[in-house]
């Protein structure tokens, strides 16, 4: 595998699988896409743009899309009459597909990802899905990239292949390999409310947290900062 297309938002395990694909894995014609979909988190794309140089990609593209009227109203990160809850706000009982779930985002983001990589002669896609340890979505699962592949699996001529070698990781795993591939996660977004500095309460920021070690949390994520927005 020489050239691949990959998924990149510029949040931690993205990032992560960025260079793992990179340096790894050894994929030296590796194109990146980041999407604007209407996210209250949009800052992650400054995060994209920085990680997809510092790896050195043949080519980072953004693409902006445009829903129909009324797609985007159940979600809280695109909705902007809902807002981003706390986790522990979530009930356990709707924790498995909570409210920042985006209806069918995983699946849009990969047909389109598979319709560039075919058009550029490119047969591999990566993404960076991973499992929760606190929520959970269906489009993050080793099940949902099987049968995405299924479906991938019908072009009659190159079909196009989605990889998502973190999906059975939780984000401490991921964040231990992406340490030792050197990634930079102080230029890296997890936020889901996208202010000035992290919530700290949200779903992505409570697992960011978890993920870099208790101890450290305050004084990493400071110097995360800092260093992000300098």
């Amino acid at each position: 595998m020489d050239r691949a297309v990959i998924l990149l938002s510029g949040g931690m395990d993205s990032s992560t699988l960025l260079f793992y694909v990179k340096r790894t894995l050894g994929v030296s014609g590796l194109h990146a896409l980041s999407f604007v979909y209407g996210q209250k988190h949009a800052r992650e794309l400054a995060m994209a743009r920085w990680q997809a140089e510092a790896a050195g990609v043949e080519r980072h593209v953004e693409w902006v899309l445009s829903f129909p009227e009324g797609m985007a109203d159940g979600s809280a990160l695109t909705a902007p009459g809902l807002a981003v809850p706390d986790l522990a706000a979530i009930p356990e009982s709707e924790r498995r597909q909570p409210i920042t779930y985006v209806p069918n985002r995983n699946m849009m983001f990969l047909s389109l990802a598979a319709a560039y990589a075919e058009a550029h002669g490119m047969v591999d896609v990566f993404y960076g899905a991973q499992t929760q340890d606190q929520y959970g979505y269906w489009d993050c699962t080793t099940d949902f990239v099987g049968k995405i592949n299924d479906t991938l699996a019908l072009n009659r001529k190159r079909p196009v292949r989605v990889h998502a070698p973190f999906a059975a990781m939780d984000k401490a795993e991921i964040v231990k390999r992406g340490q030792a591939l050197g990634v930079d996660y102080g230029r890296t977004w997890s936020c889901y409310r996208g202010g000035e500095q992290p919530c700290g309460t949200c779903p992505s920021c409570v697992e960011r947290d978890r993920a870099l070690d208790g101890k450290q949390i305050v004084k990493q994520r400071k110097e995360e900062h800092e260093s992000a927005f300098a």
